[in-house]
């Protein structure tokens, strides 16, 4: 039997239930008795939250005396897990699970295989679906599906019957309606202060099960087609020119809209006897639950972009079309959103619109690329630090002050918070406007020595910033961004238009093209099979030079694109993740190859090529020379060198504040680095966020480092830090503290920062 006619069989019998003048407790022994049949299954229970708990409330197959007496806190057992993570459970074996909890009072032990669905109600788990069976086994897929069509009925049943409490419901007890401060993941930097706006409207459905499957079917082909006619619209009135990464964006987007494959699955849940709204909602769980499920941060992007897709059929659908950008902004705001679609973004007024709160959300997720180029703070995966959603702490209107920078946002401040937020962004404007003033400026320090302040960039729109800082060139360009937002491998044409442009804005400016460093945590659609199976540590697997040079028709391409993008000028390339000097010559031998082609197909080539490698692998250090007679630049990437010389993942939120940067292990390794490279005649210098913060900048100074390429925003604050610097006097303290090193050199530098009213926060 399909998994539309097993919930068919269970609808149109609960469709009887229903109808019944039975009361609510008779109704739900009524709907234990029919799934636990249809199912053949020995036991299936309904637990509701009450009072905080979740209460056994009708069972088939335990001890009718535990109804109403067997009762779990939210992440208590197999069931209170369920609720916690609103999320499926199915065990073949229940007592193996670390969650499990014996209840003598329901006479449980006998059974042994269990699967468990959220009963959901307005987006919170307020109850739990259960079945149990005395044989180990998994149930079938078309039974889950059966139990989750069923859950969904069965939050009407309970909504109408009121036996749950509309404010339990959405979880809002009075402690939550004072000041609240949330936190989560920094996406976008920056500071923001506005009034909280859901960017959907919530949609009720009103009614599950439907009169007239063939009706409802009609209603979401239409649905359908009004919704791709808005997609194809929003990508056509993209404001970031055309060829940019935001069009490759939209177009992955917009690819899913005509996904064959999300229709029909919508379509196989109307024939289970859902309306059409609660068939796409039937879905839109199935895709949050699969979501929870996925490692790959790309790939869970793309299912991001698909609920927002279904979001904006389910409007439709329903009715309730447009989001609140459609309505319009009519106050500074703050959006709020489960997650959000780049082209969703695009519909808000900039004015008004002065940061984002995402629930899920990853730093490469496409609506980050979007909002970055929109210059509005965000932070994501937020949490109110109660396993709550954002909708059980902030309603709609209350005023909201976001440091996208800290990752966190205070709700509902008191004035006095409030005060000191306005103060601190004024201060923040004038610092700002005070590093602006630095534009054109040398950055010389106090003994007159030339610190060369460079920054990273990714994509076209980031190039504005080397002119508003005053950088002196881009010392990082990772053109692995446009690989990452593409549905497929960027054809030549595109990539030669996007890096001519990069350099075109650059004038005269040097800029660093890192080859493209993509696989491990970068993972890409076209090439996830052959990444995503085989790494078990992504970081140190197969990806950046490796993977390019394997893929050599990749690198190829990327070498003939900057050479004709560069054709006339000097072209600056490096090579990322070198491990060996052999590498570097195999990398370069690809570019020398297609410098030969080039030059017979009588193209214009560039006047000098510069060749440089990222040390991020410590091996290179011990044959380092090897390899300096080969190069013209020497770039030392500390975010991946820390997480390789500590064996600490970066990503992993327990060692991320663990290993510190002003390290004498880190420092010492820099150092050797630097002095290894005296006399070479190759130019040294750090890219990554190491060089941006201004005491790890000290640091870097005081043993010999004279070029930082580091984030745009960075740049107006390290040259002013360069120019109170006396490096002589800089250089002998930190001689002295590496050779003897106390336990924390971090305060001994403070401490020396303090003394000359150097800032360093």
């Amino acid at each position: 039997m399909s998994a539309a006619a097993a919930a068919r069989q269970i609808l149109t019998r609960l469709t009887e239930v229903m109808a019944s003048r039975l009361h609510a407790q008779g109704k739900l022994d009524q709907v234990v008795e029919i799934i636990g049949e249809c199912l053949s299954s020995e036991v299936c229970s309904i637990y509701l939250l009450r009072e905080g708990m979740l209460e056994l409330f009708a069972t088939r197959g335990l001890n009718q005396s535990a109804v109403h007496v067997t009762r779990m806190a939210i992440g208590e057992g197999l069931t209170g897990a369920i609720a916690q993570k609103v999320e499926t459970l199915n065990l073949a074996e229940a007592k193996a699970h670390p969650d499990f909890q014996y209840r003598p009072e329901t006479g449980e032990d006998k059974f042994h295989s269990f699967a468990g669905v959220p009963i959901v109600y307005r987006e919170r788990a307020v109850g739990v679906l259960s079945v149990q069976h005395i044989d180990p086994r998994r149930y079938e897929e078309v039974e889950i599906e059966a139990l989750q069509t069923t859950a969904m009925v069965l939050s009407e049943l309970i909504a109408n019957a009121e036996l749950v409490d509309e404010e339990e419901a959405r979880g809002l007890t009075a402690d939550q309606t004072g000041p609240q401060t949330l936190s989560g993941l920094t996406l976008v930097k920056g500071l923001g202060a506005g009034h909280a706006v859901y960017h959907q409207p919530r949609v009720e459905i009103t009614q599950v099960m439907a009169d007239d499957t063939e009706a409802e079917r009609q209603r979401v082909y239409r649905a359908f087609d009004r919704m791709r006619e808005q997609i194809d619209t929003l990508a056509s009135q993209a404001e970031f020119g055309v060829g940019g990464e935001h069009e490759e964006v939209l177009e992955t987007y917009k690819m899913f809209a005509y996904d064959e494959g999300w229709s029909r699955r919508i379509n196989e849940a109307i024939d289970s006897g859902l309306t059409a709204e609660a068939a796409i909602e039937r879905v839109q769980q199935h895709t949050r639950m699969r979501m929870r499920e996925i490692d790959d941060p790309l790939l869970a992007d793309r299912m991001h972009d698909l609920e927002d897709l279904a979001n904006r059929l389910l409007r439709i659908v329903a009715g309730q079309i447009g989001t609140a950008a459609s309505q319009g902004l009519r106050r500074d705001t703050i959006l709020i959103a489960r997650n959000l679609g780049p082209a969703e973004l695009l519909e808000y007024d900039r004015r008004r619109l002065k940061g984002v709160i995402l629930e899920e959300g990853s730093l490469t997720a496409h609506v980050v690329i979007v909002a970055r180029a929109m210059n509005v703070p965000v932070i994501g995966r937020i949490n109110n630090g109660k396993g709550g959603g954002v909708r059980t702490t902030i309603r709609e209107g209350d005023e909201i002050l976001l440091d996208a920078t800290a990752g966190n946002a205070i709700v509902r401040p008191l004035p006095q918070v409030a005060d000191a937020f306005q103060t601190r962004f004024a201060k923040s404007r004038e610092k700002q406007a005070a590093y602006a003033s630095l534009r054109d400026v040398e950055p010389f320090t106090r003994c007159g020595t030339r610190i060369q302040v460079m920054m990273n960039a990714g994509l076209r729109d980031d190039m504005s910033a080397l002119a508003m800082t005053g950088a002196d060139g881009v010392g990082l360009f990772r053109t692995e961004f446009q690989f990452l937002v593409s549905a497929t491998l960027p054809q030549r044409e595109r990539q030669t238009r996007l890096y001519r442009d990069v350099l075109e804005a650059a004038g005269d400016k040097p800029v660093i093209f890192r080859t493209v460093d993509i696989g491990g945590d970068k993972a890409v659609p076209y090439l996830a099979s052959e990444i995503a199976a085989q790494d078990e540590n992504p970081a140190m697997g197969w990806r950046a030079l490796r993977l390019a040079l394997e893929r050599e028709g990749l690198m190829k391409v990327q070498a003939r694109s900057l050479m004709e993008a560069s054709a006339g000028r000097s072209l600056y390339v490096m090579f990322p993740m070198v491990s060996e000097p052999w590498e570097f010559d195999a990398a370069k031998a690809v570019f020398d190859e297609q410098l030969v082609y080039l030059r017979a197909q009588k193209k214009l080539l560039p006047e000098r090529i510069h060749f440089g490698a990222m040390l991020e692998v410590p091996a290179l250090a011990e044959v380092l020379d090897m390899l300096l007679p080969k190069l013209s630049f020497l770039s030392i990437g500390t975010n991946d060198l820390t997480q390789f010389l500590f064996a600490a993942d970066r990503a992993n939120p327990k060692l991320a504040e663990r290993y510190d940067w002003l390290s004498p292990s880190i420092l010492r390794f820099l150092r050797r680095v630097m002095q290894g490279c005296v006399g070479s005649g190759v130019d040294v210098g750090v890219c990554g966020e190491m060089g941006g913060r201004r005491l790890e900048a000290l640091a870097l100074m005081g043993i010999g480092y004279r070029r930082l390429s580091i984030t745009p925003a960075a740049v107006g604050p390290i040259k002013e830090l360069v120019r109170k610097v006396d490096l002589a006097e800089l250089s002998a303290a930190m001689t002295g503290w590496l050779a003897e090193p106390q336990r924390d050199l971090r305060q001994q530098l403070s401490d020396w920062a303090d003394a000359r009213d150097i800032e360093y926060d």
